[in-house]
């Protein structure tokens, strides 16, 4: 249970938030009044106030013995993972990167190492209030509309304040295994793991992937662990995304575990020149990490810096191709042979996921039973000679779709509405938000993803 302190600083957190939401002008949108963001689509910016969230940052309380923790909305995993990890605990799932949100993760969309056997985000969600469109706050538990339509719905039906989640247990350290395998291998050796929870002889507690070229990929199985012969650091000058192809074996504390991707950003950190030896050395730790560069990111969408010089120098304008996508896993192969044959771009992540429960979410609606493979692309291709920018990005949108798989939102999309209503289950969200909210005082799912605003 909460302390008493926790409770009364949640509920004055929670006035706090309603009484920002009455500042806003009848009629203007409602958003949140947040400075930081893990999203890669920009949006229109709004002169009007925004919801105060400032105090719904932290957790409220961590019941080691139920495994249950009391977090508010706008917690991020990193702070979640510190108060947890002391009592040998983790969230079920815990996304890659540090600054992404508790209540982030379940109205969008998260994923990890651990998704091959406990699914996603919300579904360690017990109960959460949220913060409705039409001001009310209302405590939504499994079975009720609003919490399965909540998944995927990005806001358009509210914030959660409070989340009550299931916690699962992890070991001091994490030993690792990189297997290398074939892209025709990779959908037979995860089914095994997905199976089995085991690959040649020993337990797989965790496990995602890197394909670094057509013929070259590797899965990372990792295995808790209570001993460690050795641990390595990649927070210094190793990189950890290389280390997958330089050694077979590795361990790491559960913390380093846990956030081994954030330091680089995958592999993205080398656009800014975090990879060079001679940078790195200079660059502060404390710096090093994916909320930094995601503002870096963010300030040469706003001043076009690179991109001028680049047309400086001559070089083709790029399209920015940055996107999550769920594909069925027997299908696995022959879309990493269409993206490597149209896109192009390398490495890719690859993380496993199946639902944890017999029920599909509607707003993203994975078949329960069945096994997907994210795949992950991060980065920028030359526009060519008679295509536009978002081409690119549209050839994805069709060929994820041929190939029976999802598209995350996080990222810029191109879908006309029709098919965006259709893929997204835009009538069933529809239907929920005229009651949680009747005068669409939140942004419609199609205007945020699509349209930007």
């Amino acid at each position: 249970m909460p302390s008493t302190s926790d409770a009364l600083a949640h509920d004055l957190a929670v006035g706090r938030l309603r009484t920002s939401y009455e500042r806003i002008p009848v009629g203007e949108p409602v958003r949140l009044a947040k400075r930081s963001s893990n999203l890669f689509r920009p949006r229109t910016e709004l002169d009007t106030p925004g919801l105060d969230v400032s105090g719904l940052t932290g957790v409220i309380s961590v019941d080691p013995v139920a495994r249950t923790a009391d977090v508010q909305g706008m917690c991020t995993y990193e702070d979640l993972v510190a108060a947890t990890l002391p009592h040998g605990l983790t969230p079920m799932v815990v996304p890659q990167l540090k600054t992404i949100t508790l209540g982030g993760a379940v109205t969008g969309l998260g994923i990890e190492s651990s998704s091959f056997r406990a699914g996603l985000p919300h579904e360690s969600v017990l109960e959460m209030d949220i913060l409705t469109g039409a001001g009310e706050l209302v405590t939504a538990r499994p079975g009720d509309d609003l919490f399965r339509m909540f998944p995927n719905s990005y806001g358009t039906l509210g914030y959660a304040t409070r989340l009550r989640i299931s916690l699962d247990r992890i070991s001091p350290y994490v030993a690792l295994r990189h297997v290398r395998v074939s892209l025709d291998e990779l959908a037979p050796v995860i089914a095994e793991i997905v199976a089995s929870g085991m690959y040649d002889g020993e337990p797989v507690h965790f496990v995602d992937g890197v394909a670094f070229s057509p013929s070259e990929a590797y899965l990372t199985l990792g295995r808790n662990s209570d001993a460690a012969v050795r641990t390595s650091d990649y927070t210094g000058q190793q990189i950890y995304y290389r280390s997958i192809r330089q050694r077979q074996t590795d361990f790491l504390t559960a913390h380093d575990y846990l956030w081994r991707w954030d330091t680089d950003w995958f592999w993205c950190s080398a656009a800014f020149g975090a990879q060079n030896p001679w940078v790195r050395r200079l660059w502060p730790k404390r710096w090093r990490r994916s909320d930094v560069f995601h503002k870096l990111v963010g300030f040469e969408n706003r001043h076009h810096i690179a991109a001028r010089i680049s047309q400086r120098r001559g070089q083709a304008p790029r399209e920015r191709v940055v996107q999550d996508v769920e594909i069925p896993v027997a299908r696995l192969a022959e879309f990493l042979r269409w993206f490597d044959a149209e896109v192009g771009m390398r490495p890719v992540w690859l993380c496993p996921l199946r639902l944890r429960g017999s029920s599909s979410w509607p707003l993203y609606p994975l078949a329960p039973g069945e096994t997907y493979v994210n795949v992950g692309f991060w980065g920028t291709v030359p526009i060519a000679p008679g295509t536009v920018d978002g081409d690119v990005n549209r050839a994805i949108e069709d060929a994820v779709a041929r190939f029976g798989g999802h598209k995350s939102l996080y990222s810029d999309a191109y879908y006309d509405r029709d098919t965006f209503d259709r893929l997204y289950n835009v009538p069933a969200l529809t239907e929920v938000k005229q009651r949680y909210d009747p005068d669409a005082r939140l942004t419609g799912l199609y205007e945020k993803a699509v349209t930007r605003r």
